[in-house]
């Protein structure tokens, strides 16, 4: 039985949940997981090898050969073939392909067995979409982040402006409007709180807030020692 202690943190695009889980992971000195970057990858490595959504046996192939690797000293930086994609995956288009991407049971089954290898000792902090529902089922602590939907476009908006991104804050509600739909009504691995998570609703907290409430949790679920 696997020991190395999780915590899970998922929720819809834009609640703030891979800020969140980032910072705990520093906090905590654990290992992280961006498990959405992983689709991100897989979509722009589509888009690099053109494959047709409808060819899922290349799709399932590709993911279970993805070259992604994780920056050593930077666990949120994303290497593909060896570059440095991080930015490019983080555009709206490839994250609206990613999420059709994940959308497919056969690809999300060949990466499932990928995310869990990052389960390594002292710890492992994740986000995602079903981090606590079925890749890590077994996790100590499961927090689900969510926002309204108006905030979390705008934190979007805010987000890609400071990038120096030409955006729209309308286009980016029409299309969170559109993956959340999409991430909910999946036949697999739907977007969901677990049976067992704790609900964190972020619409009038900011990052700092948002920190504090988490590392309550954190201290109520392994003790105030960690």
């Amino acid at each position: 039985m696997n020991t190395i202690p999780v915590i899970t943190i998922d929720g819809p695009s834009g609640s703030g949940k891979g800020t969140i889980a980032r910072l705990l992971a520093k906090k905590m000195g654990w290992h992280y997981l961006e498990s959405g970057a992983l689709y991100r990858v897989l979509a722009y490595a589509v888009i690099q090898a053109k494959i047709d959504l409808n060819d899922v046996s290349r799709l399932v192939v590709l993911a279970r050969d993805l070259p992604v690797k994780f920056d050593s000293e930077d666990e949120s930086r994303i290497l593909w073939c060896g570059y440095d994609i991080t930015d490019s995956i983080h555009t709206e288009s490839c994250g609206n392909l990613a999420s059709k991407i994940a959308a497919l049971p056969e690809v999300r089954d060949a990466l499932l067995s990928r995310q869990r290898v990052f389960c390594a000792s002292p710890g492992l902090v994740t986000d995602g979409r079903d981090m606590g529902t079925v890749v890590f089922p077994q996790s100590k602590l499961k927090i689900f982040i969510t926002a309204d939907r108006a905030t979390r476009a705008k934190r979007r908006y805010m987000q890609l402006k400071e990038k120096g991104n030409n955006v729209s804050l309308e286009n980016i509600l029409s299309e969170l409007t559109e993956r959340d739909y999409r991430d909910e009504h999946r036949a697999v691995s739907p977007l969901k709180p677990a049976q067992d998570a704790i609900l964190l609703d972020t619409t009038h907290l900011n990052i700092e807030q948002t920190f504090d409430q988490v590392m309550v949790f954190v201290q109520e679920a392994f003790g105030v020692s960690v």
